[in-house]
């Protein structure tokens, strides 16, 4: 497909420079940096799962540091006020009778917002986080302003468990997995890190805040009516596997796919550009089956030059892995006196695995492990 275009040159600054440069510092982390990098052009919030000690808040002051912009940095905690977040307010303006906050060093101010358990966020700052996150507004009385922010990300080591959480949740249209690396790749860790800490100043050609917000303007530009069909057919086929996917998200999903396109220098869309949809996730045992559903919906359509590196990987049902978990299912239905709640909690565990096993590419694999569900549902039933 021909692109005739230009290609601003913050892209391979932000490519080379900011990007390359993290997957290089950040050993087993290119997927996050991918994610990060498109969240940022996109303009939209990340969420990252995952334990701590496993770079999250690095992975963001990194990022800040290779932008050359500001970032806020904050634990929450039960007990986070808003004066924590946002900046106490001003007491020279309070004495005049104005209630001013002075936001200096606060999160109003910042480029970049790292939140690490983010689902700790209570009542008291609940709303002023959402409008952050929905509007990039601050507001607190009687005062309004715009902010600066480019994207926000969250952490936490769990998942909401409460509906004024799952809103908060909601704001974060992409949600990535980050966990310790895989063993033999811990050498590799020990000596980036250390040369992280050695590092000091800014790199020689960072990109700015501007830059960044220059490409977040230009996300308009790129053509998306080439790809709308695909698209639709993609989100009504997650919505009939029982993905949730609000309008106001499928909205919103398009700048993602859009900030792919930018990234790879095209102006226009690729089916492809879809993978993006794969981190939609509500639960981690989402994870699988949505991945399968996009993957296919990207392999009915040839691979073209330029798509994002993301775009053909492959994240469909491990057949071993799902025989062995049918298999511990078998193995807890053999024990005898099972109670009714432990019975029902069964059904929901061999429902879910169905549902994944539906998702095999091997014809012959999935057949063998329908079969093994089918059994199993035969021995509840009896039960």
């Amino acid at each position: 497909m021909r692109d005739t275009a230009r290609q601003p040159s913050t892209l391979p600054r932000l490519q080379g420079h900011v990007l390359d440069a993290m997957k290089r510092t950040f050993v087993g982390k290119d997927e996050i940096i991918d994610l990060l990098g498109i969240c940022l052009v996109g303009g939209e919030n990340l969420f990252m799962l995952g334990p701590p000690g496993t770079a999250k808040s690095a992975l963001v002051q990194e990022l800040g540091r290779l932008i050359d912009g500001r970032t806020f940095d904050y634990l929450l905690t039960r007990f986070t006020e808003p004066n924590e977040l946002f900046g106490p307010f001003d007491i020279r303006r309070l004495r005049e009778g104005e209630l001013v906050t002075n936001t200096e060093g606060m999160l109003p101010e910042a480029h970049l917002i790292f939140l690490d358990e983010l689902l700790n966020a209570n009542s008291a700052i609940l709303n002023s986080l959402l409008l952050v996150l929905n509007e990039r507004i601050f507001r607190r009385g009687r005062e309004t302003r715009p902010l600066p922010t480019l994207m926000v990300v969250g952490a936490s080591n769990r998942l909401p468990d409460d509906e004024a959480l799952r809103a908060l949740f909601d704001r974060f249209l992409i949600r990535v997995h980050c966990d310790n690396v895989a063993p033999d790749l811990l050498a590799d860790v020990l000596s980036a890190g250390w040369a992280l800490e050695q590092r000091q100043g800014l790199p020689e050609m960072p990109i700015s805040a501007a830059d960044v917000q220059e490409l977040q303007r230009q996300l308009p530009e790129v053509e998306l009516t080439s790809v709308r069909d695909a698209y639709l057919s993609l989100v009504q086929h997650l919505r009939n596997a029982g993905i949730a996917i609000s309008d106001r998200r499928a909205v919103k999903l398009q700048r993602l796919m859009a900030a792919s396109a930018l990234l790879c220098g095209r102006r226009q869309a690729l089916p492809s550009d879809l993978w993006v949809l794969r981190y939609i996730w509500d639960s981690l045992e989402q994870q699988e089956v949505i991945g399968a559903i996009v993957d296919e919906a990207i392999s009915q359509h040839e691979k073209e030059p330029r798509e994002h590196p993301r775009a053909r990987s492959s994240q469909a049902p491990d057949p071993e892995e799902l025989s062995r978990e049918l298999d511990g299912v078998a193995r807890r239905l053999a024990a005898a006196d099972l109670t009714l709640a432990e019975q029902a909690v069964l059904k929901d565990r061999l429902r879910h695995l169905a549902g994944r096993c539906e998702w095999v590419r091997d014809e012959e694999q999935r057949a063998t492990l329908q079969h093994h569900v089918d059994d199993l549902w035969r021995e509840i039933v009896k039960n």
